[in-house]
């Protein structure tokens, strides 16, 4: 995406805006009518003040109330009509920013579906809630007020220049004449404004990613007392925050009383002008009071929109993080040819593959590996080894940056990512469980599972006994996240929706960790019968648990250090050896 687009979200957001193209035909057809009333009522006003003081004449004639009663009618009457149609104007306005604020949510949340995963490990959660959420809802109020306000604006503008034309020229240039100074003023002022607006929602989406990181782990916070040194950083990004909110509306504020000044300047200079005009004789009493109305609503849509400025350009700094998503580079798309894995027989191959996260720093080099179809690999090492790297990969949730990955003699590359990741089964170590009821998530990748299905599930994973004992059994709502589960009950269901799919293949990264050592081997079992003639990718630190695997990688820093049993690796007296007995010497 090209820096340009990037640094132009008013002109992308308008175009937004013109996707509701009937809401804004709406807005600007009552605008002119509504508008139109409106203007006629100084001119009305002007009819019936002359018509009151008979200056000219120098007395009343008979019956001059009659015509001046009509005039009065005629100014209700338009009145009433441009009340109904600018309520008209802001029910269409409101439609038309409700819809483009709807399409851009829409958007967004489409976007993060199309981002790689390492857009979502190098950003803060806090961050993007913070744009979903407070950047959307700062676009939302600034159209809702700016549509209206421009429409009308541009309009009242307009309609005030003919009528002022149609009663004197030459006080009109009056009024004309000052109006650049208005947009000058505001200008310059904004300019400023519309930088410290940026950067107040760059800082806010900062101190809404702390605080989510600090809700999140608040039992770490709370078990090495941290609450005070926690305070103190969010004081810290607070009070930035305020400084910076300090700043912005020290500028939104400056430009509303700057441009009436000059406004005032102006009404000033036209009364004086229009005096001179009637003395002259170019204009009438009636006029004067409809010119120097017309001069208030000439000025009042650059008054109007420069008390919105802080609405506008929250609404512009938060359409520019918006736009900053929306620009982000998508994972590189399906080829048109791809194909669908389906009944994979479970033979994988990498062929020197090399991977890494940084440019600068290469994790994996030449990695090679053939997998038969129902084997059960072991993938050992220690921490930064590479292990769930080899996962990420597999998956695709990463790609390789050179060397090829293949099942069934096909490149994972020529395969949907869908029928890709349905052929495997995985339980990671860390668990995710959405809101909604027990259920819902066991079944969250198939949704068509029968109850029946669910609870075999649940009983092949040692969940169903302590799923009976919850207050309404597989139809009780779990909190966000399973915040009012155990964490070995979480990794319990995590297990037994992927026994529910049933996949030909299986990734097990850590998948016991967080059970008791008795669950973890009625667990064990029922993996063991799960695999079998299924081919499995088994990454563990305790090796207590992998020793029956076909074959055992041992990984340090991205490459395959030892390859084979256990009884031959511990033969060998090598890396594993060492990893072997650090765990279990001590206990012999």
């Amino acid at each position: 995406m090209k820096s340009g687009k990037r640094n132009q979200p008013f002109s992308r957001l308008l175009r937004y805006v013109g996707k509701s193209r009937y809401a804004l035909l709406g807005v600007f057809l009552s605008a002119v009518i509504g508008n139109t009333c409106m203007m006629l009522a100084p001119k009305l006003v002007g009819q019936a003040i002359n018509q009151i003081v008979p200056w000219e004449t120098g007395g009343f004639t008979p019956g001059w109330m009659v015509p001046m009663l009509k005039t009065l009618g005629m100014i209700a009457l338009v009145v009433l009509v441009g009340s109904a149609f600018n309520w008209l104007t802001a029910l269409f306005a409101n439609l038309a920013a409700n819809r483009t604020v709807k399409i851009l949510r829409t958007d967004l949340f489409n976007k993060l579906g199309r981002l790689p995963l390492k857009y979502f490990d190098s950003h803060s959660r806090g961050d993007m809630m913070s744009r979903f959420t407070n950047d959307i809802d700062a676009i939302s109020d600034g159209l809702n007020q700016g549509i209206p306000q421009l429409v009308s604006g541009v309009l009242t503008v307009l309609l005030c220049l003919g009528f002022m034309l149609s009663l004197n020229p030459m006080v009109t240039l009056v009024a004309v004449f000052v109006t650049p100074l208005c947009f000058l003023v505001g200008f310059f002022i904004t300019k400023y404004g519309s930088r410290r607006f940026r950067e107040q929602s760059r800082v806010l989406g900062r101190l809404n990613g702390y605080a989510e990181e600090l809700i999140s782990g608040q039992r770490t916070v709370k078990a090495f007392g941290y609450e005070g040194r926690s305070f103190d950083q969010f004081q810290k990004i607070n009070g930035e925050l305020y400084q910076c909110g300090y700043r912005a509306q020290f500028a939104s504020a400056l430009v509303n009383p700057s441009t009436r000044f000059v406004n005032n300047i102006a009404y000033v200079l036209v009364g004086v002008f229009g005096i001179l005009a009637v003395l002259r004789g170019g204009l009438d009493v009636g006029g004067v009071a409809s010119f120097l109305t017309y001069t208030a609503q000439f000025s009042k849509p650059f008054n109007e929109i420069t008390s919105i400025t802080m609405q506008l350009q929250l609404a512009m700094a938060a359409a520019h993080r918006v736009f900053a998503v929306l620009d982000e580079t998508e994972q590189d798309p399906e080829p048109e040819n791809a194909q669908e894995l389906e009944k994979a027989q479970g033979e994988v191959i990498f062929s020197h593959v090399r991977f890494s996260y940084t440019p600068d720093r290469p994790l994996i080099t030449d990695f090679n590996l053939q997998v038969r179809p129902g084997t059960t690999v072991a993938i050992v090492g220690p921490t930064g080894a590479g292990k769930t790297t080899l996962v990420n990969l597999l998956m695709r949730f990463y790609e390789v940056n050179a060397g090829n990955i293949m099942i069934d003699g096909r490149d994972i590359t020529g395969l949907t990512r869908d029928s890709l990741r349905r052929s495997f089964g995985m339980v990671l170590q860390d668990t995710w469980l959405f809101a909604g009821t027990v259920r819902d998530n066991i079944a969250y990748g198939k949704p068509d599972a029968t109850d029946e299905e669910v609870e075999a599930a649940a009983k092949a994973a040692h969940a169903h006994s302590f799923i009976r004992r919850l207050p309404e059994g597989y139809q009780t709502r779990i909190a966000e996240d399973g915040g009012n589960l155990s964490q070995g009950q979480k990794q319990l269901l995590t297990i037994a929706r992927a026994m529910l799919l049933d996949p030909p293949m299986l990734i097990l990264d850590e998948a016991t960790s967080s059970v008791d050592i008795l669950t973890e081997m009625r667990i064990q079992k029922v993996f063991r019968k799960m695999m079998e003639g299924k081919t499995a990718f088994i990454i563990a630190h305790r090796l207590s648990t992998i020793q029956d695997a076909d074959l055992i990688l041992v990984l340090n820093q991205g490459d395959v250090v030892e390859l084979g049993t256990h009884e031959e690796l511990l033969a060998k007296g090598g890396f594993y050896h060492k990893l072997y007995n650090s765990q279990f010497a001590p206990a012999e």
